[in-house]
């Protein structure tokens, strides 16, 4: 009997260890990444106080692209640009058109640019009649604002790199949600920094982003691209609010964006069959009008040539974030474990 209580506690021992062992390691991992720098050693997404020159709109709620409110999940996202972008990359920079000379210093050292070096680089200005152009028909005008801020730096990388993106200053449009509608407008193996002056939504900077990408490449992204990339974006961050939890209304869009390519769906009723089904697997509840407005962004996705590949890769990599080591949580397997403790039990004594 005493050998079977050796046994029995060296079983429990090797067990904790194995249950809690990856834990840690992802504990630590986590840890390692949130200090991360980023690009010119500025901590990733975190505001810089050197970088936040006051400006008298600052305390406003409304910046010059969409209220901001309480929304500051995005300004806490680590970043994902693995590679410090120079100008030797030939990188293409898109600035906001209204940013005062302060301003653009603060958004030119949040991008790793030094300010005496700009004209070696290739620069792009939005303008706000841009930003109204192209979010007029989602975002209300007053909402959009006068001024164009947000800004964005892109470089163009090797084939299978994939997006990578960071965000300084961005408050609002999280790093799934620009990597979304980039891949829907076309845009593919880029690093891409967004950066503001001051904690802004940073909708704007995906027009600057998508216009700077065209000019680079020379490949041009349609207007019928762009609109639909910005529609996604917007409605994306509306279903956040309803779901409330960014994540997972971007896995959500992921999801039925795949759904849609992968198996041809172009009929608003099997689109509006396959939003039921994933909103029941996702365990999502939308109003009919956010059905509507999700099943008419669906249809104009439907009918745009993407790279299923990219969105196959986007939507596995938001489901990653959202599921624990082998697709069990911790707790499932502590859980297991301890069944198979009661099993071993079983098959002692009987």
């Amino acid at each position: 009997m005493e050998k079977h209580i050796r046994q029995i506690a060296g079983l429990l021992l090797a067990g904790i260890i194995a249950v809690l062992a990856p834990a840690q390691v992802w504990a630590a991992e986590t840890d390692e990444k949130e200090m991360e720098m980023g690009p010119g050693g500025v901590q990733e997404s975190q505001p810089s106080d050197e970088a936040q020159p006051f400006d008298e709109n600052q305390a406003e709620v409304r910046t010059d692209e969409i209220e901001v409110e309480n929304k500051t999940d995005a300004l806490n996202e680590p970043g994902e640009v693995t590679e410090l972008i120079t100008k030797e990359d030939k990188p293409y920079l898109a600035l906001g058109a209204n940013l005062s000379p302060d301003q653009q210093a603060a958004v030119l050292q949040l991008l790793g640019i030094n300010p005496g070096e700009l004209s070696e680089y290739d620069v792009i200005y939005i303008t706000n009649e841009e930003e109204h152009e192209y979010l007029g028909e989602y975002v209300a005008a007053s909402k959009i604002g006068t001024r164009a801020l947000s800004s964005v730096l892109i470089v163009k990388r090797e084939q299978g790199s994939g997006i990578n993106i960071t965000t300084k200053n961005i408050s609002y449009c999280t790093i799934g949600m620009y990597k979304n509608a980039l891949i829907t407008a076309g845009i593919t193996d880029a690093d891409i920094i967004v950066a503001g002056p001051f904690p802004i939504s940073g909708t704007a900077a995906l027009v600057g982003a998508m216009k700077a990408y065209s000019d680079m490449t020379g490949t041009e992204v349609s207007e019928r691209s762009m609109d639909t990339a910005l529609n996604e974006l917007v409605l994306t961050g509306d279903l956040a609010e309803t779901v409330g939890d960014s994540q997972k209304a971007e896995e959500l869009v992921a999801y039925l964006k795949q759904e849609v390519i992968e198996k041809g769906l172009d009929s608003e009723g099997e689109i509006r069959s396959a939003i039921e089904k994933a909103c029941g697997q996702f365990d999502i509840t939308l109003a009919e009008e956010e059905i509507a407005e999700l099943t008419e962004l669906l249809e104009k996705i439907g009918e745009l040539d993407l790279d299923i590949d990219s969105i196959r890769n986007q939507a596995e990599e938001l489901y990653e974030k959202l599921t624990s080591l082998d697709a069990k949580s911790i707790f499932d397997r502590v859980a297991d474990f301890f069944r198979s403790i009661l099993d071993f039990f079983k098959g002692l004594f009987s």
